[in-house]
């Protein structure tokens, strides 16, 4: 029963993600063939500053494919999409449905305060765990189709890496929804840290592979460093205080 409510509840914001997500996949492997015949006129481009600098790294990991994968979506478009329903899926809650009467139905359920915040969690963490594997997934299936090879294994620790540390965003949300009683409110802070954050890794491009969006885009593992073990450890656990938290906050709420 709560399982299938807190489905109920996140079911729309599921779908359209992973709609938006597996097209973007899409639409990036099926490009890459007229990507590789533009970039003869794309080197002869030389902006200066940081932009010229950033552009010249693009076209460096174009001319091989999983350079080209892991610039245009681990580092941009799958990581920018993922974050964004990351937060959108973590808003909702016990608060949320207080102010239209529904938290009382929620409440009159067989089950503790610790399990109802405990389920809608596990819920949104187990759909985000479909939006980062199932569009990963597609790279392989899709690779061939343009005479490309891309290892389900490296999908599969590109998917990890999305997850774990992409997973504080959620818990961040999550917390934020009890502490405020709307919907945009939360959403609006999460989003305004994640922003703080990647500029700040535009502002340290040599120290931007250890933050959070280093380690959601497993910059570290593609540049043959292997897995960042202790950024994902910290990641998970600075998640798991965070909604350790949310449940203490439903705990003490008087409904």
């Amino acid at each position: 029963m709560l399982w299938y409510k807190s489905w109920l509840e996140t079911r729309w914001r599921f779908v359209i993600g992973l709609v938006l997500l597996m097209f973007s996949v899409c639409s990036t492997v099926l490009t890459y063939p007229q990507v590789v015949k533009l970039l003869p006129l794309a080197s002869t481009v030389n902006p200066s500053g940081e932009i010229g600098r950033r552009v010249a790294e693009a076209l460096v990991l174009a001319r091989s494919y999983h350079g080209y994968v892991w610039s245009h979506l681990y580092g941009q478009n799958l990581l920018q999409l993922w974050t964004l329903f990351a937060l959108l899926l973590g808003t909702g809650g016990l608060l949320s449905q207080a102010s239209g009467g529904g938290a009382l139905f929620t409440l009159s359920l067989p089950a503790t305060r610790n399990r109802l915040v405990g389920v809608r969690a596990a819920t949104g963490l187990a759909e985000l765990l479909v939006l980062a594997v199932v569009p990963s997934l597609l790279l392989p299936v899709l690779s061939p189709a343009i005479g490309e090879a891309y290892g389900i294994g490296d999908a599969l620790v590109h998917s990890a890496c999305l997850f774990i540390a992409g997973a504080v965003f959620f818990s961040l949300t999550f917390l934020l929804s009890t502490v405020f009683g709307d919907v945009w409110r939360p959403l609006l802070l999460a989003v305004c840290v994640a922003t703080a954050l990647a500029f700040v890794g535009l502002a340290s491009p040599d120290l931007s592979r250890y933050g959070i969006f280093g380690l959601m885009s497993g910059e570290v593992y593609f540049r043959g460093g292997g897995l960042p073990w202790l950024g994902l450890l910290v990641s998970a656990a600075v998640s798991m205080a965070m909604l350790s938290v949310a449940s203490r906050n439903i705990a003490r709420q008087d409904f």
